[in-house]
């Protein structure tokens, strides 16, 4: 099976590098348009600010190559919110592929923006493991998706919000799978082996 991680300015790209070794799985870190479209799977992370990120696939024709996949994709974090309609992150139109918008925290007395550390994933279901229910994972984010209909599992801050979602070949965490530890591990491994 050969991965491709999409390779742009996103933050996040070699920890995610280091969970795949961490699961002996052959990958490649890529922005080749053919490398891309030929591998089984291909996971889009991100961490960064939305607009310029934006900027960026489209000045390389990466935001129609992303849009265009026909195999598995998981999107992470920023991935995962580049993946929808809008956000509000600087008033940025996204990739559309979920129709949806990415709406920043508020904050309150007890809740501070943005959102760091370990949250527990509820309701999850399609292709994440039910085991995963109640279990935590790590986020660092201050914006987030709604629950929708496309939502895979939710978690709570300020408000509940989509922890993952799936559509078609089309996979998403908020959260970071190659920060979460063994829970991490499987998340990857869910979507490696179940997609």
């Amino acid at each position: 099976m050969k991965i491709a991680v999409i390779k742009y300015n996103a933050g996040n790209i070699r920890s995610v590098a280091f969970a795949l070794e961490r699961l002996n799985i052959d990958f490649e870190i890529t922005d080749n348009a053919e490398s891309i479209t030929k591998a089984d799977k291909v996971i889009f992370p991100g961490v960064g600010e939305a607009s310029s990120t934006m900027s960026y696939l489209k000045e390389r024709k990466m935001d129609q190559l992303i849009c265009d996949l026909k195999q598995p994709v998981l999107g992470i974090c920023l991935g995962m919110q580049l993946m929808c309609k809008f956000s509000e992150e600087n008033n940025t139109s996204c990739l559309g592929i979920f129709d949806e918008t990415v709406k920043l925290f508020k904050p309150d007395a007890t809740h501070k923006v943005p959102h760091m550390g370990w949250n527990s994933l509820t309701k999850t279901s399609d292709w994440l493991d039910v085991t995963l229910n109640d279990q935590f994972v790590y986020f660092v984010h201050s914006f987030y998706v709604p629950v929708n209909p496309f939502t895979s599992a939710i978690t709570n801050y300020t408000e509940s919000f989509s922890a993952a979602m799936k559509k078609e070949n089309f996979y998403a965490v908020q959260f970071h799978p190659e920060k979460s530890a063994k829970v991490g591990e499987i998340v990857l491994r869910n979507f490696l082996n179940k997609a």
